[in-house]
C-alpha cells in the first residue's frame, strides 16, 4: 500500500494582502507561544473538570483569573527534502516561517472569528495554509467555508464515521488506488455505476467521498502532493443521473472548491456516455475556471487516459498492470480509523450561541437561480440521452 502512510495533519502574503517584510538582520526570533483564553477562542482540546489548565476569573485581570488551554501537540514535520523544497516554490511555504505562519492564522481567526468552534493544533492550520499557498486571508476564508459546509448540510455530517457509510465502501463506489503517481499523488477512483438509488440516498455517496478526502488529507504528502481522480461513468443512466441535480452540485462543487483544504490536480472522466454532456453542463456554471481546465473527457480511449495515468499504476479495468482493482485495503484502512474520525469531528463543535447562518460564506449562488436551474434539468438530460 505505497503512499498509505499516517502523516500529519495541515505564498506567503500578510494581512490584507500585503506581503510580509523579510526577516530582520540576525534572522527572525520565535516569541514563546502564548496561551489562548478559552473564553476568547474555541480550540480542538476539551476542557474536563479534572485538567492541568490554570484556571482564573476573566474578570480580575490576573493570570490567577482567566483560564487557559492546555498546551497543544507540538508539530514536526514528516516532509521529505524535495518535498520541502516544492512546497517551497509551489505553495511558498518556508520552514523557518512555518510556525509564525500557523500563529498568524490562529490569531486571525481568534480576533475575527472567536465562536468558530475550529481546532487550532499547528498541523490543521497548516492543511489551510498549504492549500492558499500561505495567503493568510484566504486560508482563514477556507477555514470559515469548511466548517460552514459542515454545519450547513446536516444530511451529510451528522454522524459522519466510516462504520456509517460501510455500505457504500462495500459497493465499491469510491475507493482509492494502492500506488501514487508520478507526481506522488492518490488516485481517487469514483464508480458511479456501482451506486443502486434504491439503497440509499446519493448523499451516502457523498459522506464516502468526504471521509477518503479527510483520511487523505491527514499526511503532510497529500497536502503538498494534491490528488488526482479518476471517475469512470460506465453504465450511467438517465434515472440515476438526474439525482445529480443543481442543489446537490452547487453543494459538492462548494466544498471540493472553497470548503476543504486539498488540491485537486485533474479529474479524469472515463466511459462517460452522452448523457454526461447533461450532467456537466449541470455542473459547469458552479465550475472556477482553474478546475474546469482540470477536467479530461477520455470516453473508451484507454490510450488517451493512460497519457494522464500511467499503466503501472491503473489496474486492469482500465488496461493497466497492477492486477484486479481491489477495494478491500483501503476500506480496511478506512473503518480502522473510526476512532480517529470520532475523535477529530469532536473537537468541531458548534458553539452554543451560533448558527450556520451566522458565518455565510460569501459569493453563494442565490438559491432561486439553483431551483430555475432544477426545473430546466430533465428536458435537457434527456435531450442529451
Amino acid at each position: 500500500m505505497e503512499g498509505w502512510r499516517r502523516g500529519g495533519r495541515g505564498r506567503r502574503s500578510s494581512r490584507r494582502g500585503q506581503r510580509r517584510p523579510g526577516p530582520p538582520r540576525g534572522g527572525w526570533r520565535l516569541a514563546a507561544p502564548r496561551p489562548v483564553p478559552v473564553s476568547q477562542c474555541y480550540s480542538c482540546h476539551i476542557m474536563s473538570g479534572d485538567s492541568d489548565c490554570t484556571r482564573t476569573s476573566p474578570s480580575a485581570g490576573s493570570p490567577s483569573d482567566n483560564e487557559f488551554l492546555p498546551d497543544r501537540p507540538k508539530y514536526v514535520c514528516s516532509l521529505s527534502p524535495d518535498l520541502i523544497t516544492k512546497a517551497r516554490e509551489e505553495l511558498q511555504e518556508k520552514p523557518e516561517w512555518r510556525l509564525r505562519d500557523v500563529q498568524a492564522l490562529r490569531d486571525m481567526v481568534c480576533k475575527d472569528y472567536p465562536s468558530l468552534g475550529t481546532c487550532l493544533d499547528d498541523a490543521f492550520l497548516l492543511r489551510f495554509l498549504r492549500a492558499r499557498k500561505f495567503d493568510y486571508d484566504r486560508a482563514l476564508q477556507l477555514l470559515v467555508n469548511y466548517h460552514t459546509c459542515r454545519r450547513s448540510w446536516p444530511e451529510v455530517f451528522n454522524n459522519l464515521k466510516p462504520s456509517a457509510i460501510k455500505p457504500v465502501l462495500e459497493s465499491g463506489f469510491v475507493t482509492v488506488l494502492p500506488r501514487l503517481d508520478p507526481e506522488g499523488r492518490h488516485i481517487v477512483c469514483i464508480r458511479p455505476d456501482r451506486w443502486t438509488p434504491s439503497n440509499y440516498p446519493i448523499t451516502e455517496n457523498i459522506r464516502a467521498i468526504y471521509l477518503t478526502l479527510e483520511k487523505l488529507i491527514q499526511s503532510e504528502e497529500t497536502q503538498v502532493n494534491g490528488i488526482v481522480i479518476l471517475a469512470d461513468y460506465k453504465g450511467v443512466s438517465l434515472s440515476k443521473a438526474s439525482h445529480f441535480g443543481p442543489f446537490v452540485a452547487k453543494k459538492v462543487i462548494g466544498i471540493l472548491q472553497d470548503g476543504f483544504p486539498i488540491r485537486i490536480k485533474a479529474v479524469n472522466i472515463i466511459n462517460e456516455p452522452r448523457i454526461f454532456k447533461g450532467i456537466f453542463a449541470i455542473i459547469k456554471p458552479f465550475l472556477k475556471e482553474k478546475i474546469a481546465n482540470r477536467f479530461f473527457l477520455h470516453g473508451c480511449d484507454l490510450n488517451s487516459l493512460h497519457q494522464n495515468i500511467p499503466p503501472v499504476i491503473l489496474p486492469e479495468e482500465y488496461g493497466g498492470t497492477s492486477g484486479k482493482l481491489d477495494i478491500s485495503a483501503w476500506n480496511e484502512l478506512l473503518l480502522a480509523s473510526e476512532e480517529d474520525f470520532l475523535h477529530d469531528f469532536s473537537q468541531l463543535v458548534l458553539p452554543c450561541d451560533s448558527s450556520p447562518q451566522d458565518m455565510l460564506v460569501s459569493g453563494d449562488a442565490d438559491e432561486k437561480q439553483c431551483d430555475d436551474s432544477l426545473r430546466g434539468m430533465k428536458p435537457q438530460l434527456y435531450y442529451c440521452y
